[in-house]
């Protein structure tokens, strides 16, 4: 595992934009930037899932959007559509269902997404077709891009930078450390 490099104060900056899991008043946050295109971040979803649903609702998990267009060119546009869907009280259900393998992200599929959750079609495709979204996702990239983050996922425990490259072990001893060091 390579060393965690210390970034600016992920807690920072957009919180009327984040989207958020467990105590938000939690001494201790875990930020994922992600891309619902990027081969990663799809493979570390399920382990991920597990580590938060160990650790429970005491840590305060956000996910931020950070697609990389040039290499994922349908990334940006299935993150408005997360948008879409928390505009409508579904985030983390449109999260997990654009997570789920195979990825299927053409606008097509992004509205099936959507139909399933029972979403509001006529809006959600009167947004999408309006891209209203687009300049939250970029603001989010743009708060990665401040960071300076090199890949996707970029997994940042306070203002630590963890590797997950080699897996999940790492970030779970750092959260454990984290929040133990917390408790005291």
């Amino acid at each position: 595992m390579s060393p965690a490099r210390v970034l600016a104060a992920p807690r920072s900056g957009m919180p009327a934009l984040e989207h958020s899991q467990g105590d938000a008043h939690s001494p201790v946050t875990l930020l994922q930037y992600g891309d619902y295109q990027c081969p990663a971040c799809q493979r570390l979803q399920p382990g991920l899932q597990l580590l938060l649903d160990d650790i429970g609702p005491g840590l305060r998990f956000v996910y931020r959007h950070y697609p990389w267009v040039e290499l994922h060119p349908q990334a940006e546009l299935a993150a408005e559509a997360a948008e879409a869907a928390a505009a409508q009280g579904h985030f983390w259900l449109m999260h997990r269902s654009l997570y789920s393998p195979p990825p299927r992200l053409s606008m097509a599929d992004l509205e099936q997404h959507a139909k399933a959750l029972g979403l509001d079609m006529l809006r959600f495709r009167g947004e999408m077709a309006d891209r209203i979204y687009t300049q939250r996702v970029q603001e989010h990239r743009a708060a990665g891009h401040a960071l300076q983050l090199q890949s996707t996922p970029a997994l940042l425990l306070d203002d630590l930078l963890i590797d997950v490259s080699q897996g999940l072990d790492g970030l779970r001893h750092a959260v454990r450390a984290a929040m133990a060091a917390r408790m005291r």
